[in-house]
């Protein structure tokens, strides 16, 4: 469901996007409800209320009103109720609504003269005057202090309209100063009864402007969430936690030492399927390569880092110290060939070719941390491990595997609890190009 149209109105102002906006209406529907259910409660007691109250009408009185004012009540609250849960109130409802709280509420002590055969100043003295308030806090589930004005406003006219009544029917003797008098007789203390009008106004008004600054930090929390969701978007969790719960401004040059696992992984001749193949199925090709490699990552906390093309480098324990992130990256190689060999399976019952990747793990220490200008900032993993992975996985093609690993990211994972599912090749003295030594590596998968 849209905004309607005076959550429209109040949010319009601050141009917040539609999608910021409905889920501050969807905050205000939930509001609805609870205002309704809470209605429903009040004309329960008020029934029970009056069911155990002696009753001492008159026999020639035509008419109790007390049963019908709360019987139309309790099918106003229950109408209320089911527009609310349906989502479908529209704000004119929600402004009547407190108007019929307020009339039925002042109705039943208005009704107390008569039911208990007293003059008309002896409403007055009712202490069910109090669930005015009751009524005036109910407004503020809706984060809109237009209501709770509508509420305090009808309040305090209503409660003059009775002190007027009262004073009309029982005459101006009826009025006196002095306060014992007034305490202990029907009289009327006017002074009293503005107090009681001074008393609504100032509570509407107090929780008319707490409802103000609180539906100005709803917005503003709504506006944050809905930010922070987009950024995990387009950042790893861990990374977008990192900006959006940082507690100090991010600068660049700020950078944290981590021991890291790193995986590269790439395409086998995607350059040659570019040239032959149409943009929109690259795009599709990479968009599904892409959603078979992070599942994997992420269920071995791991977090991507880059997408270069067909290529993507991921890291383990950079971000967020990890202390498993070698048996992490192991983990996460034997899923992504598991993916893939699935992937494939289905792209050969398709008539499509298979898709051929190489993938190699390093570790070892990383540096972590903001780089880039004022305008523009982007976290980045550098060290060794990550130019050491980029070169190791060329070395997948001249080797004849589809993953790789230096001995040194192998042994760590073993001492941190790491199984492999297959048959592993150590391969002693490779010689790595950009590498002045030879290396010890393990084939995790031919």
């Amino acid at each position: 469901m849209q905004p309607d149209e005076m959550t429209l109105a109040t949010d319009r102002r601050s141009m917040l996007p539609m999608r910021v906006q409905s889920a501050i209406h969807r905050q205000q529907e939930a509001g609805q409800v609870l205002v309704a259910t809470v209605q429903v409660g009040i004309v329960v007691v008020f029934g029970i209320l009056y069911a155990a109250a002696p009753k001492t009408f008159a026999s020639d009185v035509g008419i109790e009103p007390v049963p019908w004012a709360l019987g139309g009540y309790f099918l106003f609250a229950v109408i209320s109720l089911s527009l609310a849960y349906a989502r479908r109130q529209p704000s004119w409802f929600r402004i009547l609504s407190p108007l019929v709280d307020i009339g039925v509420l002042l109705l039943l002590i208005w009704s107390f003269h008569i039911q208990y055969q007293q003059p008309a100043s002896f409403v007055l003295k009712a202490p069910t005057l109090l669930y005015i308030f009751i009524f005036i806090a109910l407004r503020s589930l809706l984060f809109d202090p237009v209501y709770v004005i509508v509420t305090g406003v009808s309040a305090a006219v209503g409660w003059l309209a009775l002190v007027s009544y009262a004073v009309s029917i029982d005459g101006q003797s009826m009025i006196t100063r002095d306060y014992v008098e007034y305490m202990t007789s029907n009289n009327v203390l006017l002074g009293a009864e503005f107090d009681k009008v001074l008393s609504i106004i100032l509570v509407t008004v107090i929780i008319a402007v707490a409802m103000g600054r609180a539906r100005a930090l709803l917005v503003a929390a709504t506006a944050e969430g809905t930010r922070a969701r987009d950024l995990e978007r387009f950042f790893e969790p861990d990374v977008a936690r990192q900006i959006t719960e940082s507690e100090t401004e991010i600068v660049p040059g700020r950078g944290q030492a981590r021991s890291a696992a790193i995986l590269f992984a790439d395409i086998r001749g995607f350059t040659d399927m570019v040239a032959q193949t149409p943009p929109d199925e690259i795009i599709s090709l990479l968009t599904e390569y892409q959603a078979r490699l992070l599942p994997a990552i992420h269920a071995h906390r791991g977090t991507s880092e880059k997408f270069l093309g067909d290529g993507m480098v991921a890291a383990f324990g950079a971000v967020v110290a990890d202390e498993t992130c070698a048996a992490d990256a192991l983990g996460a190689v034997d899923d992504i060939l598991g993916s893939v060999e699935q992937w494939n399976a289905a792209r050969q019952a398709e008539g499509k070719p298979k898709i051929e990747i190489g993938i190699a793990v390093t570790a070892g220490r990383v540096v972590f941390g903001a780089v880039g200008g004022d305008s523009r900032l982007e976290y980045a993993v550098v060290g060794h491990p990550v130019n050491l992975a980029a070169k190791l996985e060329k070395l997948n093609k001249e080797e004849g595997t589809r993953a790789l690993c230096t001995f040194e990211a192998y042994q760590a994972a073993l001492a941190q609890g790491y199984r492999t599912v297959a048959t592993v090749e150590q391969l002693s003295q490779r010689s790595v190009p950009g590498v002045s030594e030879p290396m010890d590596l393990v084939a995790l998968a031919r």
